[in-house]
């Protein structure tokens, strides 16, 4: 699947401080240095984040992304080292805003149903930070009725929007039938908007 990067002129409203991008093993994930660049043009002051899961990797080099980015990319992946921090908590607690992107069918169907086997999903059933998934998906599965579900299960989380994918060329039929990634700028739209939702709920009293 492939999608394209529009020209850094537009850079909607974003008031995160601290943004964790999560990428996932879609071909979308290939886009990530040039989603880095933009990001770090239009909100310079924004402090990122950057976790690549193992399957991800096969689709952008985590070298590359370490050049690119201020922090070290991360691995979703458990430290076999005692003495490193629990990634999952750190995940969980360090972002305003986590973006998940591209989200693949996978990915999301683990989060839906609740599953925290690796830091990232852990981290992402417990955080509080508003979170935008941006599904990437092969043909025919955002017709499906478990990805429906799936969706259904996300709608029901406070905190979570999940930003419907556009249609796209698929890498295997050569046809456009996968369902891509929406551009970033997209993503970010939504997740200000539910920032922006939540930050105006009154506290209980």
């Amino acid at each position: 699947m492939s999608e394209s990067v529009p020209s850094p002129d537009l850079f909607p409203e974003f008031g995160a401080e601290r943004l964790l991008i999560i990428g996932t093993g879609s071909m979308a994930a290939a886009h990530l240095p040039s989603w880095s660049t933009w990001l770090e043009m239009g909100y310079p002051h924004i402090d990122r984040r950057l976790v690549l899961t193992r399957s991800a990797t096969k689709f952008v080099s985590h070298v590359a992304l370490n050049a690119m980015e201020k922090r070290p990319v991360e691995l979703d992946v458990w430290s076999d080292d005692p003495a490193a921090g629990p990634l999952h908590v750190d995940l969980a607690t360090w972002p305003d805003a986590v973006i998940v992107y591209p989200a693949t069918f996978d990915f999301l169907a683990r989060f839906a149903v609740g599953l925290g086997d690796t830091p990232a999903t852990l981290g992402l059933q417990c955080t509080s930070a508003v979170i935008g998934l941006a599904p990437s998906l092969p043909p025919g599965a955002a017709d499906s009725e478990i990805y429906r579900r799936h969706v259904r299960a996300l709608e029901e989380r406070t905190n979570v929007t999940l930003v419907t994918p556009v249609p796209g060329l698929s890498a295997h039929t050569g046809k456009f039938d996968a369902a891509v990634a929406a551009p970033l700028q997209e993503v970010i739209v939504e997740v200000e908007r539910l920032r922006t939702e939540l930050a105006e709920v009154p506290e209980p009293c």
